[in-house]
């Protein structure tokens, strides 16, 4: 396994949790929203952190970077959010160097989506690559694997079916409502929260249900005014929630609020009411359920749905899994060439030193010294000498011991932070 490494005591490091061992209110816990994140940022430059990514989404929170031990990476993550160490630990995955490198790949993928295909992830991804390197902490490792990652996820959007049939915790909130509510088309249907989510289940709301009697509310009222005017759409003040509340047959809530905006206080029900939390933290307080009539379902229930969609996207599981080697190794490649060429540097400018006292030496025993002669050959013997070692470290196992070797030997000093 190639250590990936920033020094010779940093590593490559992923840190996170997800929908696969932390449930709904552990992954609120530990989620960042945009403020969060910045001050993790502007924390972990402060902290000689020389390059990190962050993302947070409903199903998963992590940090990619390099760091001398994943806790600096923890303890940031933890020290920005509700979450604490003990938590952290009950849930979490660390992975190490080649096994975090793999790990962005089949996130940034779908691969791990809690949907099958799900390709959503990406875009955080890319937000949170511009959001570090606007502040100075991406090098070029970093760079390279995240476009490697992107590259890998179009060619698998593109020569896959892994992502057709419309699945996606939006779709799968829709395929709920139309299985469970009787008559849809003549129900009342509110859509609290006009984020990425919220945008995304309006949309297939009015594409699957020919629905037009859906009202949306937002805290900012112009965000979901656009949308409205978009889907010829009913639009009401932050102000009308509770009383929009009772008007409703089917909420869905899709907010970003750090803690419940909706609880059993604010439900005054003449009717039964099917509520759906798509948010991360639970914007919909569990004490709802005390209310007669009132049916809650949150992401996590809709994630457990299994269609036929989903099952034929699994047969195209190991054609994305070959795309992503394909990449990877290419990734692979530049990385090594990248670790080991400011030693190859270094040992190049030491034989042309030693190459240089040799010939003064010889330009002053002999009177007729062709200057033009030496240089050409002793450059090429340079270089041949410079490709032995090159080829040695490419094929040999340990490119890390290989590279120690070659600095001892020769007493090569030089800068160890190559990425």
């Amino acid at each position: 396994m190639e250590n990936f490494n920033m020094s010779k005591h940093t590593s490559f490091y992923a840190v996170g949790l997800s929908y696969k061992k932390a449930d709904a209110q552990i992954r609120g816990k530990f989620s960042l929203d945009s403020k969060a994140k910045s001050t993790l940022l502007m924390q972990a430059e402060a902290e000689g952190i020389e390059s990190l990514i962050v993302t947070s989404t409903c199903n998963r929170t992590e940090i990619y970077g390099f760091a001398n031990h994943p806790y600096e990476l923890i303890k940031l993550l933890c020290e920005n959010s509700q979450g604490s160490v003990p938590e952290f630990q009950e849930v979490a995955y660390i992975y190490k160097n080649q096994d975090a490198i793999s790990h962005m790949f089949r996130v940034g993928t779908g691969l791990d989506s809690q949907i099958l295909g799900d390709f959503e992830i990406i875009s955080q991804i890319k937000t949170a690559f511009a959001e570090s390197k606007s502040n100075g902490l991406v090098n070029a490792f970093l760079e390279r694997l995240v476009n490697s990652v992107i590259q890998a996820s179009k060619k698998i959007k593109t020569d896959t079916e892994i992502s057709s049939g419309a699945t996606s915790v939006s779709f799968a909130s829709v395929q709920y409502i139309i299985r469970n509510v009787e008559d849809i088309s003549n129900k009342n249907i509110l859509l609290f929260g006009t984020g990425k989510i919220g945008r995304n289940t309006c949309e297939n709301l009015v594409k699957h249900t020919k629905h037009q009697q859906i009202t949306l509310i937002n805290r900012t009222k112009d965000k979901a005014e656009k949308l409205a005017q978009k889907l010829d759409l009913v639009v009401k003040d932050y102000a009308d929630l509770q009383l929009e509340l009772q008007k409703a047959d089917v909420v869905v809530v899709a907010t970003g609020a750090q803690n419940p905006t909706i609880d059993k206080t604010i439900l005054n029900l003449k009717k039964p009411l099917l509520i759906l939390d798509l948010s991360i933290p639970k914007n919909v307080h569990e004490n709802v359920k005390e209310v007669e009539g009132v049916t809650l379902i949150h992401l996590d229930h809709l994630s457990q749905m299994t269609d036929e969609t989903l099952e034929n996207r699994k047969l195209h599981i190991p054609a994305a899994e070959a795309i992503i080697e394909e990449i990877k190794e290419e990734f692979s490649a530049w990385a090594k060439n990248r670790k080991f060429a400011p030693t190859i540097q270094a040992l190049k400018e030491k034989l042309n030193s030693i190459k240089e006292g040799e010939l003064n030496v010889q330009r002053k025993k002999l009177s007729n010294f062709d200057e033009q002669q030496a240089e050409l050959i002793s450059n090429r013997i340079i270089q041949k000498i410079t490709n032995h070692f090159v080829n040695h470290l490419k094929d040999g196992d340990s490119m890390d011991e290989g590279i120690e070797w070659i600095e001892k030997v020769f007493q090569l000093e030089q800068e160890k932070s190559f990425f």
